[in-house]
């Protein structure tokens, strides 16, 4: 399995600057107990049903709204470098690659590039005004997990 190709109107990129060394953000990407803590917008929990962390591997799992709805969710990993790269492929619609990025910044901190690439620019369109907001609350969420990773 190969990463889709980029391209003009394909992808939504977050970036954040995160107070944390990168090891400990890949952690956070990659650890199915700090994963599940922090993964979706605000008020959302996950129940994980399969973690397995390598390339062609699977993760399925439920996400569950604040709002009481429950949303199955099926990935298969890409590729793998730690602890700089993560990829996976969302296979459950809507359909896209997740790219992140983790590029270190004196040590100390992390240049987190988060990127979701679609098959289309119309699938992209469908989903851009909902998403942009939500990463920044699962990048807050992230951040309050990175606190207590040791």
């Amino acid at each position: 399995m190969k990463l889709l190709e980029g391209g003009e109107g394909k992808d939504i990129v977050t970036t954040r600057v995160l107070h944390a060394p990168r090891e400990r953000v890949f952690r956070a990407w990659t650890e199915p107990e700090h994963l599940a803590r922090w993964w979706g917008p605000k008020g959302f929990t996950n129940t994980f049903s399969e973690y397995d962390l390598r390339p062609g591997g699977k993760w399925r799992f439920v996400m569950h709204g604040p709002e009481g709805g429950n949303y199955n969710n099926e990935c298969t990993f890409i590729r793998i470098e730690p602890p700089g790269f993560i990829a996976w492929e969302h296979v459950s619609p809507p359909y896209f690659h997740i790219i992140a990025r983790f590029d270190e910044i004196a040590g100390t901190k992390t240049q987190l590039t988060w990127t979701m690439r679609f098959r289309t620019t119309e699938e992209r369109a469908k989903i851009i005004a909902f998403v942009q907001g939500k990463n920044e609350e699962n990048l807050d969420r992230l951040e309050a997990e990175l606190a207590v990773i040791q």
